[in-house]
């Protein structure tokens, strides 16, 4: 029998602060990986060491089956980030849709944007990860001055091992920050394609010819599984409906970044941001492929990813940032938009925590 590690997240709070939070002691399963579980009960944290893979267990309330372990030596450890927006300083805010709530921090107080990358780095430096990626809207408004804060931030703690490529809220005012069309990691077991999928003056987004043509060579020779990573998701082949507005990568580009990676199974997954929230999708043209958005830092749930690699396989781990001060602000910000944030952002188990194969089934 495996106990509950506590974690001392909850600060000392009083109880206007606690009824300003609406905390309710909501309960959530918040990860699953191969060899541990995370519980979140509002502001406390309860954390299940030491866990078998692939078996059932039950705990505070929740039954689950931890991840299966991929077969062979574990090679590698990808850390991700996603809209970080450092800089901003209202949360709720977007395109002028209504709803309600909007979150600040108090005058004087540290801007929350800082609060949660913090907390994201602070946990990140604990598995010691080869690669940190940073997946775009590093920024809120693509300043000089809010893109030296980020790199303050993650490149101050991970140095060379930190790769990011611009969001749409770098390139929507025309700046050019980060606009790094390709990128290419190698590490142990896999190799990582960033691409700068934002366009100059608009928040949605695009994959260019010349992108798709590296991507293909890229594939063609890769010796090891293929992630492909942007910041914007794809519009999907199978909806119903093709806007031209389209919030992500356009409908024709993203057919054809799905048509390339449908043809080289060595591409084992395409993982964005954006949408601030977690989700898992499956094409049918790509197969069994993911097509993956995961959370932002900024607010609720307030979340990185771990990529564990193994000679057998990829295993996504999403992790939500448990610093005391995260959470306070996290908690608060699960009730944005008419209190539907917060169902969007977190998603299921299955968007947050899954395994990858290494070669196609």
């Amino acid at each position: 029998m495996v106990a509950p590690r506590a974690v001392p997240t909850r600060p000392a709070l009083s109880k206007p602060a606690s009824a300003k939070l609406g905390y309710k002691g909501r309960v959530e399963l918040t990860t699953v990986a191969d060899d541990h579980a995370v519980v979140h009960d509002g502001l406390d944290v309860r954390v299940y060491d030491d866990l078998q893979p692939d078996t059932v267990y039950e705990y505070g309330g929740f039954v689950f089956r931890t991840l299966a372990r991929p077969a062979g030596e574990r090679l590698a450890t990808i850390a991700t980030v996603n809209d970080v927006h450092f800089g901003e300083t209202e949360c709720g805010v977007m395109g002028g849709l209504g709803g309600g709530p909007t979150f600040r921090v108090p005058d004087g107080a540290e801007p929350y944007p800082e609060t949660m990358s913090r907390g994201a780095v602070h946990e990140i430096e604990l598995i010691d990860p080869d690669a940190v990626i940073a997946k775009g809207d590093l920024t809120a408004d693509g300043t000089p001055e809010q893109y030296r804060d980020f790199l303050e931030v993650y490149g101050g703690a991970f140095g060379d091992r930190l790769v990011h490529v611009r969001g749409n809220h770098e390139s929507y005012g025309g700046g050019d920050l980060a606009a790094i069309p390709t990128q290419r990691i190698d590490l142990p077991g896999v190799i990582v394609a960033l691409l700068d999928t934002s366009i100059e003056g608009r928040a949605t987004g695009r994959v260019t010819g010349a992108q798709l043509a590296w991507l293909h060579d890229l594939a063609v020779a890769a010796d090891r599984p293929v992630l492909v990573m942007g910041h914007h998701h794809v519009w999907s082949p199978d909806s119903s409906s093709r806007p031209s507005t389209y919030c992500g990568i356009d409908p024709d580009s993203s057919e054809r970044l799905i048509e390339v990676v449908a043809a080289h199974r060595v591409i084992r997954g395409y993982f964005a941001g954006h949408t601030h929230r977690n989700r898992v999708r499956h094409i049918s043209v790509s197969r069994e492929i993911p097509w993956v958005e995961v959370a932002s830092v900024k607010d609720f749930p307030g979340a990185w990813a771990e990529y564990r690699v193994f000679e057998g396989g990829i295993l996504q781990v999403l992790h939500r940032i448990s610093t005391p001060d995260a959470l306070v602000w996290s908690e608060q910000t699960r009730g944005m938009f008419g209190g539907m944030y917060g169902g969007y952002a977190f998603g299921e188990l299955g968007d947050r925590c899954f395994a990858m194969a290494a070669t196609p089934a």
